[in-house]
């Protein structure tokens, strides 16, 4: 496996600083943001699809660092029914399109969430079980059938005409696609381009164990987030795994996104590496950092140590 970067907390520093940064902390893979909920700090999707000077610009700042694009990152709500959803779809189609123009075979995305129902403004995320009340298998089946679905065979087939091999979608909270039954439920309609990203920290957080989810998924591994999160004593205890408190508000939150290996110690790290190795995968791990409760560049030091300390060769 190789370490990679998912660039968006360095978002502070420019292009070229941070490749800088990465390169100096002995990392040579990147993983972009293009779009989506991300401002892309670093990628201007435009410039890049409109112009091959740009592209080569942009490629040869990272061929001189001996450094390569692991994959190419435009999470959203592209199933969204208002605008933002139609700026999100187009994001997605559009990274297509730049990851054939640049040579990435690897999208990292989420799949989106609809309304529950034509005409309604907000996504619903149906969690709850469908059999009482009755429409909620109503709306979960409109949910799927009627729109998810056909969205991504579409999504799917602009993929393969410019060359991606593998849409990786993370298995994010409310998205229609959170866990490994519910990628197996898009998988076997859209077809084997569309895996997992699979990112343990939020199975964690919703009660599941990731080493039993990566046995579960084997070949449906595309991509996989060195993420830790942290179920807080005394809190996570008394409420329980949902939270609704901003990620901000680390100190009353029942669980946190911390640094890797402040969550799960580094022999838990070792196990996951090497049961999603022995699964079949073996490319690239992506840092999130995401950790509120220490400094950026804390969490960034704290987790590369940890992961190089796990990753399995």
């Amino acid at each position: 496996m190789k370490l990679s970067f998912c660039t968006d907390s360095l978002g502070h520093l420019s292009y070229t600083e941070m490749l800088d940064y990465l390169k100096a902390m002995d990392v040579h893979y990147v993983e972009m943001t293009t779009g989506g909920w991300s401002s892309a700090p670093h990628v201007r999707m435009d410039q890049l699809l409109a112009s091959s000077e740009a592209r080569s610009v942009f490629l040869n700042e990272l061929e001189i660092r001996g450094m390569q694009i692991a994959a190419l990152n435009v999470s959203g709500n592209p199933l969204d029914p208002g605008a933002m959803g139609k700026a999100h779809a187009k994001a997605a189609f559009d990274t297509m399109e730049l990851a054939g123009l640049l040579g990435v075979k690897k999208i990292v995305m989420m799949s989106g969430l609809p309304a529950a129902a034509p005409g309604d403004t907000v996504p619903n995320w149906i969690t709850y079980t469908v059999s009482w009340p009755a429409s909620l298998k109503e709306r979960l089946d409109y949910q799927w059938n009627d729109v998810a679905i056909p969205f991504w065979k579409e999504l799917v087939a602009h993929a393969e005409k410019h060359g991606v091999q593998k849409i990786a979608l993370e298995n994010f909270s409310s998205m229609l696609v959170w866990n490994p039954e519910t990628l197996f439920r898009l998988r076997d309609a859209v077809g084997p381009m569309v895996g997992l990203n699979l990112d343990p920290s939020h199975l964690i957080w919703m009660g599941a164990d990731p080493i039993a989810a990566a046995r579960a998924l084997g070949p449906a591994i595309h991509h996989v987030h060195g993420k830790d999160v942290r179920l807080e004593r005394g809190l996570v205890d008394v409420n329980g795994l949902l939270e609704t408190k901003v990620v901000t508000d680390v100190a009353n939150r029942a669980w946190n996104y911390v640094a890797v290996g402040c969550g799960q110690d580094l022999q838990w790290w070792k196990e996951f590496f090497s049961v999603v190795r022995m699964m079949g995968y073996n490319d690239h791990v992506s840092l999130e950092m995401e950790d509120l409760t220490m400094s950026v560049e804390a969490g960034i030091k704290t987790s590369i140590a940890a992961l190089k300390q796990s990753i399995s060769l």
